[in-house]
């Protein structure tokens, strides 16, 4: 049995011993593998002690140089193949469309909208360029902003609240800045076949530059595109020049130039009127200074409901005809119960010389003249209707409560959110012509007292084919006075009196200073006294 177990055991230490120097072998080689290079500010010795020389380290770089140029020519293999499978997959979607597009067309024709052309021109369409979207209502509307060289007027107010402002931002500066030198070139440089007469020979017409530059409006409805409204003039001239530009979140496209002769354009303005003589008194001055000095084509019609004051009235009228040689004039007397729906649709219908443009005015509002510009540049017959919204100024006891006296009238016109508000909510100051009002149906006589009629015959026009613009205007202004707000009202008449009697009297922070007045004044009377004790200490 020994003899047999020796040579067992001798082969069994023979490979115990094998497998010991196995493993000394390759622990050596992972500590030649894994040891970190020197620094190369050192000398590396070899087995013999001796340092590397510059042929090692040549080859070295080298060996790396290659190793990444050939890591670099992979990846540029591999994106090469990325890109033709992209390119395949591509033909492959673009000849399923195709075939798509086919089954859905049997007659092989171009899809509608074909080409971008097309499409922006649908964009246009929707836009109410040429003609008017019918609305459900009048919240569904999106008014114009106006604006000048220097100014813009917008509804829009965000943190600041300034209803007037420099356009601050770059980005909207550069757009209006863009579409005003787009609408000069336009007029300057007019494509071929524009700009000639019956016979074929080109019009010379006058060069314009910014300075003609009058006003401007604009409005961005989300799905389709800003379109801008331009009017260009030169100094002392009644010719004008309109150009229609559309954005359609591109490059600027020219829709229309035309040029607007308003030398022959009268305005009726009619004036529902009862009692308030001395405010109508303060109204034909800044109608003598607007329409008589300046203007000199304009009707004043004023319909006057009941008996007071109606001679005083009259008496005014003559005494202007007299002193201004100015007989464009006709005073309707009416002994009926005010209503001013009424009053205007009797004004209307009072004018015989065919159709004209009426702008609906009260006696508490002041106009500029270039509003009258503004109201016959924004009106069409059968085409468009202007309703611009009024800048409504506060009770000038309480903006200029810290004064011994309110300043004149003409000092108070400013577009200051302390001053006054846009009376977006207001639709009563309108421009229209006598032709669009009477087949429009007119305003509901149903509805006395005040109001809700305006509102009514806003909503007739923003469900017609007309087009409706609705901007803030610079130069027309809602004088204050004290409103009375009558018990004879229905519930939605009051409620709306009362409102804008609250919006009209004050700004925000006005009203809050009146409100909190007492404790301003006992925190005031704390402060005076805790002076006094320390003067006294």
């Amino acid at each position: 049995m020994a003899r047999r177990g020796w040579p067992l055991q001798g082969r069994l230490r023979w490979l115990f011993l094998g497998t010991f120097l196995l493993l000394v072998f390759l622990l050596f080689a992972y500590l030649l593998e894994c040891t970190p290079p020197a620094d190369s500010g050192l000398a590396l010795t070899g087995l013999g002690s001796e340092p590397y020389g510059k042929d090692y380290y040549q080859a070295v770089l080298q060996e790396q140089e290659e190793r990444h140029l050939n890591r670099a020519a992979s990846l540029k293999r591999q994106i090469a193949q990325l890109k033709q499978e992209l390119q395949d997959m591509s033909e492959k979607l673009k000849a399923l469309q195709e075939k798509r597009d086919l089954e859905a067309r049997p007659d092989g024709r171009d899809p509608d909208p074909g080409d971008l052309l097309e499409y922006l021109h649908a964009q246009i369409d929707k836009a109410e360029v040429n003609a008017g979207a019918r609305l459900p209502s009048e919240y569904a509307l999106v008014p114009f902003e106006s604006f000048t060289s220097t100014k813009v007027y917008q509804l829009e107010m965000g943190l600041t609240r300034h209803p007037e402002e420099k356009p601050v931002r770059k980005d909207r500066r550069d757009e209006l800045t863009e579409a005003v030198e787009a609408g000069l070139d336009v007029i300057n440089n007019p494509a071929e076949g524009e700009g000639q007469d019956e016979d074929g020979m080109t019009v010379q017409k006058p060069v314009y530059t910014e300075g003609d530059f009058i006003e401007g409006l604009y409005r961005t409805e989300r799905d389709k595109g800003t379109l801008y409204e331009l009017f260009f003039g030169k100094e002392g001239s009644t010719d004008f020049q309109r150009v229609t530009l559309f954005r359609p979140f591109g490059p600027l496209m020219k829709v229309a130039s035309t040029s607007v002769d308003t030398a022959a354009t009268i305005i009726n303005i009619i004036v529902p009127l009862s009692g308030r003589t001395e405010t109508f008194q303060q109204f034909l001055v800044n109608f003598r200074d607007v329409c008589i000095d300046q203007d000199r084509l304009v009707h004043l019609t004023v319909v006057y409901f009941g008996k007071e004051g109606l001679a005083e009235v009259k008496s005014s009228l003559e005494k202007m005809f007299i002193k201004e040689s100015f007989s464009n004039y006709t005073l309707i007397p009416v002994n009926e119960e005010f209503s001013r729906g009424r009053g205007l649709d009797i004004g209307a219908h009072a004018w015989k010389k065919g159709d004209v443009l009426m702008f609906f005015c009260d006696v508490d509002i002041y106009f500029t003249p270039e509003f009258l510009n503004t109201c016959r540049l924004n009106t069409a017959p059968n085409k468009r209707v202007f309703y611009p919204v009024v800048f409504s100024l506060y009770n000038p006891a309480i903006v200029y409560g810290n004064l011994e006296l309110a300043p004149p009238i003409e000092q108070q016109l400013i577009h200051k959110k302390d001053a006054g508000f846009w009376r977006d909510f207001g639709f009563g100051m309108t421009c229209q012509y006598r032709s669009d009002f009477l087949n429009i149906g007119g305003f509901d006589l149903e509805v006395k007292g005040w109001g809700v009629e305006d509102v009514h015959l806003y909503r007739k026009y923003l469900r017609s084919d007309l087009i409706v613009i609705r901007t803030p205007v610079s130069g027309l202004f809602h004088l204050w006075h004290e409103k009375q707000c009558a018990d004879e009202l229905t519930p939605e008449q009051y409620r709306m009196c009362i409102q804008s009697k609250a919006m009209n009297e004050a700004s925000h922070s006005h009203l809050g200073m009146l409100v909190f007045r007492h404790e301003i004044e006992s925190h005031l009377r704390k402060q005076a006294y805790k002076t006094k004790s320390k003067a006294e200490d």
